[in-house]
């Protein structure tokens, strides 16, 4: 019942949103057409001579499949499917919780109840991101970043490193979920890098390799809004400053990898997007997407909570605060203290152990983890532990 609901709520959602969608689906039209060949500024020319064409290669490859269609029908078929992928993370979020709270008397019922309440959040952000922009770049990093969160529950090494290479290979943002393998059992470590460094060397080292010009992309900035995070960190700068985009990566990832060494490796997605926030020069409503992900896997796995509060307070203060404070600098204070908060609540503040498994938060990896999934369809705890109601 909770997946109609929720599908019930993307459809009504979609609906309002797409007659108007799309403003940004135009840069990965042109991106397909370009990869696939074109003129002599596409193919591995692409970043070289499109600086601002700012997705990754994987995104303009899926992205041109749309193309052989007529230009309104395939944006309508891009947007229908990238909502259908908004459910199907859902979807994942909660089964990557069954599996990881396995061996702990987990309720099911009450954790589809976390799904739904946090899903209700987490949709409306979703179309703003797959419908109202279309950034199917957006879209594949965190689809494949909650495909890598499920691999990481089940202890597959493999496809974890392959899911957050093609995060990164959609996206080059996604770098900052990288810390989600230090989440895998340390001996899995090695084999999960491999297979991520080795798949985005192959998406993005034949575009520098073919064009050294493609390094410009890197380079290509953006005006500093008066609203961003960065006015009230001193940055006057009007265009994003020369170190923002590596200092993004690199809050990301120290962050991401202080969380997983605290035991709340939860809380490495959430503490991603917040570093790119924080720095980052716009304020486009769709960047809120990956927060909600982040909040979305911090409320249903992170913590045992029934009310998923931190979904709905990404939503009423990131998004909701976009209509109703009208003064920028407002916006930009707003900003900053949800990422100061949120970080240092997931980071610091205590959150109950989930019982049985692995030491300092890893996942336990269980030998078979059909239980765990027919437990979260039925609804039932068919292992032993605590009461249902924890």
């Amino acid at each position: 019942m909770h997946l109609v609901l929720l599908t019930a709520w993307t459809a009504l959602w979609f609906a309002v949103v797409v007659p108007n969608g799309g403003f940004s689906w135009h840069y990965l039209r042109t991106g397909g057409e370009l990869i696939y060949g074109g003129d002599s500024t596409g193919g591995l020319n692409l970043y070289a001579h499109h600086p601002e064409l700012q997705m990754g290669p994987v995104s303009f490859l899926i992205a041109g499949l749309f193309n052989p269609f007529p230009e309104h029908v395939g944006q309508f078929l891009a947007l229908a499917i990238m909502s259908v992928l908004g459910l199907v993370i859902l979807v994942l979020a909660g089964r990557s919780a069954a599996t990881y709270f396995l061996g702990t008397g987990t309720n099911h019922q009450r954790l589809r109840q976390r799904v739904l309440i946090a899903g209700l959040a987490f949709i409306p952000m979703w179309i703003e991101v797959a419908v109202r922009f279309g950034h199917l770049d957006d879209v594949l990093a965190l689809f494949f970043t909650a495909l890598a969160v499920r691999a990481v529950t089940r202890g597959h090494a493999a496809h974890t490193g392959v899911f957050l290479a093609l995060a990164m290979d959609s996206k080059p943002t996604a770098l900052a979920f990288v810390p989600l393998l230090l989440a895998l059992p340390r001996e899995k470590w090695l084999r999960a890098g491999l297979w991520c460094a080795g798949l985005v060397a192959l998406a993005w080292l034949p575009f520098f390799v073919g064009d050294p010009q493609s390094f410009a992309a890197a380079k290509f900035a953006i005006p500093n809004h008066p609203a961003s995070a960065l006015r009230w960190l001193g940055v006057g700068d009007p265009e994003t400053p020369g170190w923002d985009r590596p200092a993004q990566a690199a809050l990301g990832l120290a962050l991401g990898g202080i969380a997983v060494w605290r035991g709340r490796w939860a809380a490495v997605v959430l503490l991603g997007a917040n570093a790119r926030i924080v720095l980052d020069p716009s304020v486009y409503t769709y960047y809120t997407a990956s927060v909600l992900l982040g909040t979305l896997l911090w409320d249903v796995i992170g913590q045992r909570r029934l009310v998923p509060w931190w979904s709905w307070l990404a939503l009423l203060i990131l998004y909701g605060s976009v209509f109703v404070v009208p003064d920028d600098s407002a916006r930009g204070l707003i900003r900053l203290a949800f990422v100061a908060v949120s970080t240092g609540y997931v980071l610091l503040w205590p959150v109950r152990e989930r019982g049985r498994g692995a030491g300092k938060g890893r996942p336990h990896i269980p030998s078979d983890v059909g239980p765990a999934e027919a437990a979260w369809k039925a609804g039932t705890t068919p292992w032993e532990g605590p009461p249902a109601g924890r």
